[in-house]
């Protein structure tokens, strides 16, 4: 396997993470505090679909297609590209649905953020299988099986007589907290190598 799935020996002969492992690493630290902001600016001004809850549900997937760019870009020819590149499409979908959705309700907002759930942590478990020679990715592997079951209750939580979208300010933080313990992993891994 190439330096991005796995370690390199350096010098002394000691394995050493490669500079891809390294960058997702320091994408997981940075998708963890985007997913513990985001929540927290979510829950404390989108209790309705208010011009700043519209903006904040836009964004959420559109820095999850920078992410997947940042992602295959480090990975480069290191990995199949194939996952990456669909999470790509998934979540620009995601945010031209979640636009649309805005203007006919919540219910219809949470129907679109629990497709996009479960197709891209179908994708993410599927990445994380992937990659799981190279350490830390169990956490991706439940965040994905999480992320599948909560796009299931989302689009349950749609049909409710009165919906709401506070669990998904939720959902942000648990799947920020997998990027953390997966990044955690990841240093540990690269520091006993040392």
């Amino acid at each position: 396997m190439s330096s991005f799935v796995s370690s390199r020996p350096n010098h002394t002969g000691i394995d050493v993470p490669g500079p891809g492992t390294i960058a997702l690493r320091n994408l997981y630290f940075v998708r963890f505090g985007f997913a513990v902001l985001w929540a927290g600016l979510f829950a404390a001004t989108a209790t309705t679909l208010n011009s700043a809850g519209v903006a904040l549900l836009l964004v959420y997937p559109l820095f999850d297609v920078g992410a997947a760019i940042v992602d295959h870009r480090s990975s480069g020819a290191a990995q199949r590209s194939g996952p990456l590149r669909l999470n790509m499409a998934l979540s620009a979908a995601a945010t031209a649905g979640l636009a649309i959705a805005a203007g006919s309700g919540v219910s219809a907002v949470l129907r679109v953020w629990g497709a996009w759930a479960i197709t891209a942590g179908a994708v993410q478990l599927v990445v994380a299988v992937s990659r799981r020679r190279m350490g830390g990715q169990l956490a991706m592997m439940l965040s994905g099986g999480i992320s599948v079951l909560a796009g299931a209750s989302f689009a349950i939580q749609a049909g409710a007589s009165d919906p709401s979208m506070s669990s998904l300010a939720g959902y942000a933080a648990l799947g920020g907290i997998f990027f953390l313990l997966s990044a955690i992993r990841l240093r540990r891994s690269g520091q006993s190598g040392q």
